[in-house]
């Protein structure tokens, strides 16, 4: 196979010599030099357009040169009338003035198209039509040094010397068309030289000579003078045609970004102005143009700048660059911001001729970061400071006290039932309660007051005081104003607000410290009953250390299987017969020994650990009991915390399945807080377990909130009357009442009563001869390791057989079922 050739790297610039609409360039003509990567069509229409160029150039001359030769013309009709043919004279006269006069009609006929481009066929015509003149004048002439010069004296022949040597300079005036020019200039230099050098005479012979020099001095110049109007009209059409397209980019970037163009003169006026910057201005244009670019700056009342624009005025004054310079203009109907970029122009002379640049209006991108810094500092929702400024004024006064001893207070706020008011009537509720909440807290904002959000339900105020009294008068009342009622929408509301207080420099010296001791100091408000406040005190950090310290030992015992299950019984106080267990949890850990359920199960909870206790319980509880004899069941206590996660039924479903238990040998005790929180999931919960069979019992019952509505409104089996009920039931403090109400409340709703606490053989008889269903406490045993409790199945009937010889009698009323 023969190897391609390589590309011709120069056919382009080949083609576009040629280029001529179907022509091809005459021999000295001048072309268009090919400049980088420029279309065929480009090239084309760059050489019509200097064509067109030099052909006008050439015209506008012609009529005056028409006219000169006309003249001439006739001066030699009359300085050779009497010594030369007058046949010859009126000939030439003739032949000069009609040449003249087509010269003259054809600059006419061209004189519309001066403004514009014409085609490229007219162009053509012209230029034959122009040659054939130049032709025709320039034989004429060529006929008048042969003619006239030797029958003429010395004085005539002088005469016809120098008409020639003016005629053959006129090729200048034709210069721009070197074709012409050159059709034109040879006849007479040809009919010059050739009159002179056959004349016989020596001087003629000379003059011949420098004439012919002479022409040919012109020639060459009329050919470079022709390639310089080439060169200089190409490079116009080019400068043109880049400056439509630079126009039309530039108008095209203005319409199509937020950016503008603006321009001034050499005195800081306005100049060219586009629709776009008196757009902008709120202006016309023509109100514009001229007008001073500072007068466009002070757009406010008396003619005030805003910031920046002095700083641009101070630049466009000293004639020096600048970038991105934003200015604020204070408009009638708004501040809007401007960025400015502008260099200056610099005349031939390097005086300063002006100023251009580019501008736009950065109003929304100034309102936004404007809105991003608010929210960098500021709550969203309250307006009030966030926890990042927070953390800056409180480094601040911590410095200032540390420096100066003056103290500062912190009041750390924690609202008292707002969890309930959200999740009971939505977050939309909430957040216009935190709203509400944060309106009562402004007033207490002063000079020496900051009020702060900390996130979700938590407040922060900084205090410049006196000292702690200070300090504690501001926390009453806050909490005097936090804790009215509150309407939202048509809801009341009523909520509490607990406050800790740490004092700097005192307490602490760092924001960090402050508040975490203003924590433990809410921690123990909180602790005492809520809606109260309480000081920093040393021995709260040894609190928190101890049990931060019982956390961590917990997460150990979690590990070890540190944890066990005993079990106390359930007495039926009909037969004395144990029907069912209790398992409590106990810790015995190797470094503290028995840890009391009050001890770790607060801590449990408040880190979560709780749900991984209460799992263990539940799976330990049912392996246990599903050894039990079937009549016996098991009841187990559930966290709150546990009882509203989603995997709690799970958890419930896998222990029953691991071990064999029957569903309806568990029962789920929970406490009255489980009714607090009506979320989907803790109803979802409650009739699941219904569902499956699983009793639910109600620990501690009396104790709460309206605990008697909750037995009409939810699925319960069983309540237990709390220990507290029992231990005074034969007192004065009404203790007996509230037993009875609550029996025959159970009576009518058939649930099964539990008396937990049970200690003598008195209290047990109370609660049997009024029909209660069974008790539970030290009477009949304390909660056993599960090793002793077959044991007890069958020790307890016979002690309670020797508490209890005869069966009771009821003084009320018939006696309960044992459940539903």
């Amino acid at each position: 196979m023969r190897p391609a050739h390589p590309p011709d790297a120069a056919a382009p610039r080949r083609r576009a010599m040629r280029l001529r609409r179907g022509r091809r360039v005459r021999p000295g003509e001048p072309v268009i030099p090919e400049a980088g990567v420029t279309s065929a069509a480009t090239l084309a229409r760059y050489m019509q357009e200097t064509r067109s160029g030099l052909l006008v150039e050439t015209l506008k001359l012609a009529k005056y040169s028409a006219l000169t030769h006309a003249a001439v013309a006739l001066t030699v009709v009359g300085l050779f009338w009497g010594t030369a043919p007058r046949a010859y004279l009126i000939g030439l006269l003739v032949v000069i003035g009609i040449a003249s006069s087509a010269a003259i009609a054809l600059a006419w006929r061209f004189r519309g198209h001066f403004a514009g481009t014409p085609s490229e066929a007219e162009i053509g015509r012209g230029y034959r039509v122009s040659g054939a003149i130049a032709l025709t004048i320039g034989m004429s002439w060529s006929t008048m040094p042969m003619v006239l010069f030797p029958p003429a004296d010395a004085d005539h022949r002088m005469i016809v010397v120098a008409i020639a040597a003016g005629l053959i300079s006129d090729a200048y005036t034709l210069g721009p068309i070197l074709s012409v020019s050159l059709l034109f200039a040879v006849p007479v230099v040809l009919g010059s030289f050739i009159a002179l050098a056959t004349s016989g005479d020596t001087v003629a012979a000379s003059i011949a000579v420098l004439l012919a020099i002479y022409a040919a001095f012109v020639l060459f110049s009329v050919r470079h003078m022709s390639l310089l109007s080439f060169q200089r009209i190409l490079d116009r059409v080019r400068v043109s045609d880049q400056n439509q397209t630079i126009g039309l980019l530039l108008r095209e970037f203005e319409a199509s970004t937020s950016d503008w163009l603006w321009e001034t003169d050499r005195d800081g006026r306005f100049d060219h102005v586009s629709e776009r910057v008196a757009q902008v201005a709120g202006r016309s244009a023509a109100a514009l143009q001229g007008l001073p670019f500072r007068d466009l700056l002070a757009c406010g009342e008396g003619g005030r700048q805003g910031s920046g624009a002095a700083e641009v005025v101070a630049h466009l004054h000293e004639g020096t660059p600048f970038q991105d310079l934003v200015v604020e203009l204070p408009f009638r109907e708004g501040t809007r911001w401007w960025k400015l970029s502008g260099k200056p122009v610099l005349d031939r002379t390097g005086r300063l001729a002006g100023f251009r640049g580019v501008g736009s209006d950065v109003t929304a991108s100034r309102i936004s970061e404007a809105r991003i810094a608010f929210l960098a500092s500021y709550d969203p929702l309250t307006g009030l400071a966030n926890r990042t400024l927070f953390h800056d004024l409180a480094s601040a006064e911590c410095d200032r006290a540390a420096g100066t001893g003056a103290p500062c207070a912190l009041l750390y706020l924690d609202l008292d039932g707002f969890k309930t008011v959200n999740d009971s009537f939505g977050h939309g509720a909430g957040d216009q309660l935190l709203r509400s909440v944060a309106q009562r807290l402004q007033p207490f904002a002063a000079e020496d007051t900051w009020i702060f959000r900390l996130g979700g339900d938590e407040f922060a105020v900084l205090h410049r005081c006196a000292g702690a009294f200070e300090a504690s008068v501001l926390a009453r009342s806050i909490i005097a104003a936090v804790s009215a009622p509150y309407r939202i929408d048509a809801l009341a509301a009523e909520i509490g607000v607990s406050v800790g207080i740490a004092m700097t420099p005192h307490d602490a010296l760092d924001p960090e410290s402050l508040l975490r001791k203003a924590d433990l100091a809410l921690y123990r408000a909180k602790a005492r009953g809520k809606g109260t406040f309480h000081l920093f005190e040393r021995d709260l950090e040894i609190t928190q250390r101890t049990r931060r310290e019982l956390e961590a030992d917990l997460k150990l015992a979690l590990q070890r299987d540190e944890f066990e299950l005993h079990y106390q019984p359930l007495t039926s106080l009909r037969d004395g017969r144990v029907v069912g267990f209790e398992a409590l949890l106990r810790w015995r850990s190797p470094t503290r020994g028995f840890v009391t359920p009050a001890e770790f199960i607060p801590v449990a909870e408040a880190t979560g650990m709780i749900v991984a206790i209460g799992r263990f319980a539940l799976m330990a509880a049912c392996r246990e009991a599903a050894r039990w004899p079937g009549q016996i069941r098991v009841a187990v206590n559930i966290s709150p915390i546990q009882f509203r996660t989603s995997e709690f039924l799970r958890d419930i479903a896998a222990a029953l399945q691991a071990t064999g238990l029957e569903p309806g040998r568990l029962e789920i005790e929970i406490t009255e807080s489980v009714f607090l929180d009506k979320t989907a999931i803790t109803m979802a919960n409650l009739h699941e377990l219904r569902s499956r069979g699983i009793r639910i019992a109600l620990d501690d019952f009396g104790t709460g909130y309206s605990s008697l509505s909750y037995l009409a409104k939810f699925p319960v089996d069983k309540i237990k009357i709390d220990r507290s009920f029992v231990r005074d039931i034969d007192g004065e403090d009404g203790n007996l009442a509230v037993i009875e109400a609550i029996l025959a409340i159970a009576q009518k709703l058939s649930i099964a009563v539990t008396a937990e606490g049970v200690e003598t053989a008195e209290q047990a008889q109370v609660l049997r001869v009024r029909n209660c269903s069974d008790i539970q406490g030290f009477l009949i045993s304390p909660a056993r390791p599960a090793a002793e409790i077959p044991g007890l199945i069958e020790r307890v009937p016979e002690d309670f057989h020797r508490l209890f010889p005869a069966p009771p009698r009821s003084e009320t009323q018939p006696r309960l079922v044992a459940g539903r």
